[in-house]
């Protein structure tokens, strides 16, 4: 089978080391493992791919370069049109996947007038972020783009139920939005080392993987680490990740006791590969997710750690506590609640069986439920689906589980 994957997001560097980037890779190999063709349209490539995404056919759309926020919204609506004449001149393909970005909406739109199933990924409500975090230059111009690309699918997938229902607003309808968390690549945690970041003796090692951003919650974990360091116990802090936060944590760590600080390590952004082998050198893992009232994110951390068999503390929010069952292979905690947060680092500290038990129960979810493969699965079952639907030739069947479906959403 072709496959069209289109990422026309200037903020994603496909072949980087974004979470973002990560996502698409992961679809990508899985999709190549399975035999199928794949051609990827993307504005930025964020250095070589891995070896084993070598055999994808890379479109690289040009973008010029703007610092005016208005000028720059338009020329990527406009861009549009060449993706489309991109896609026309390297087609005919069997599947369009497209990962919604804030002014695209060719592929959703090139797959409709060539009546072959098109499939939008949504990873976050983008005009509500965009307005938020950066700068939106123009709403109105947006929500059109936004309108059409999702009112042009012919299935959406979201990462979360909240994804879902901002899909669910957009598109109008709730039909054929479904829900598909993240996954982990389990292969790549089997017999991981330490050698990275080695452990030391009778030292107990929390930790952090992702990008320092304000609603990540570091800083919360910072201040429970510091509670921590006035017991009786060993302990060390290692953040890996940077991000437009780690100058003002680095202060926050500076004003520690020195014993404390001491034991705060900035690891910064490492490769993906370095992953595995950076987690294998923790006991615990730590997703400190601030209140939010709107929270919609499908955490990759989350799944890389239990996949490399970490118990979890994380905040009790959004998807979360559908991923970790309390007791069972995490702890939960409300958000912002450092003092929260601290008891259940410490609860583990001490309990090195509960961290063994939550560990190997945590792996052996992710293996069982949270995987690429089945991730693609329900992908290429949605796929199959918008087929049968076609008017089209029949084509080949796709795949396996079936994929949970939005009913009667609240906003």
């Amino acid at each position: 089978m072709r496959i069209a994957y289109v990422c026309c997001d200037p903020g994603i560097p496909v072949f980087g080391r974004k979470g973002c980037s990560i996502h698409v890779q992961e679809v990508l190999r899985e999709l190549l493992r399975r035999g199928h063709e794949v051609d990827l349209f993307a504005f930025r490539i964020g250095g070589l791919p891995a070896e084993d995404l070598r055999k994808v056919r890379l479109h690289i759309v040009k973008l010029e370069k703007t610092g005016d926020a208005v000028a720059r919204a338009r020329e990527l609506a406009a861009t549009n049109a060449v993706v489309k004449q991109m896609l026309q001149a390297n087609g005919p393909y069997d599947l369009v996947y497209e990962r919604y970005a804030l002014h695209a909406f060719a592929g959703m739109e090139y797959a409709r007038a060539k009546n072959v199933p098109g499939i939008l990924e949504v990873n976050s409500p983008l005009i509500a972020e965009q307005a938020r975090y950066r700068t939106l230059a123009d709403f109105d111009l947006a929500e059109q783009m936004t309108r059409r690309s999702m009112t042009s699918a012919g299935a959406v997938v979201a990462v979360s139920a909240q994804v879902g229902e901002y899909a669910w607003q957009q598109r109008l309808s709730s039909k054929d939005v479904h829900v598909i968390p993240n996954g982990v690549d389990t292969n790549r945690f089997h017999d991981a080392d330490e050698t990275t970041f080695p452990r030391k003796q009778g030292e107990f090692t929390v930790g952090f993987v992702g990008t320092l951003k304000p609603w990540h919650g570091v800083s919360n974990l910072i201040e429970a680490f510091g509670q921590l360091t006035e017991e009786d116990v060993a302990i060390r802090l290692a953040i890996v990740g940077d991000g437009p936060e780690r100058e003002r944590l680095e202060y926050q760590v500076s004003c520690l006791p020195a014993e404390a600080a001491e034991r705060v390590l900035f690891l910064g952004s490492v490769n993906p590969n370095e992953i595995p082998s950076l987690l294998s050198s923790m006991d615990v893992a730590v997703a400190p997710y601030l209140p939010q009232e709107d929270f919609y994110f499908s955490p990759l951390k989350i799944f890389e750690y239990m996949a490399a068999g970490l118990p979890t503390v994380a905040s009790r929010i959004g998807q979360i506590p559908e991923l970790l069952q309390e007791g069972e292979t995490g702890l939960l905690y409300q958000p912002g609640d450092a003092h929260a947060l601290a008891e259940a680092l410490l609860t583990l500290c001490r309990n090195p069986s509960l961290c063994a038990k939550l560990g190997k129960s945590a792996q052996t979810t992710a293996i069982n439920q949270f995987t690429w493969v089945s991730v693609v699965d329900q992908i290429l079952e949605i796929a199959d689906g918008l087929c049968k639907g076609l008017r089209a030739m029949p084509r080949p069947h796709f795949n396996v589980h079936k994929p949970q479906q939005i009913q009667n959403p609240t906003f």
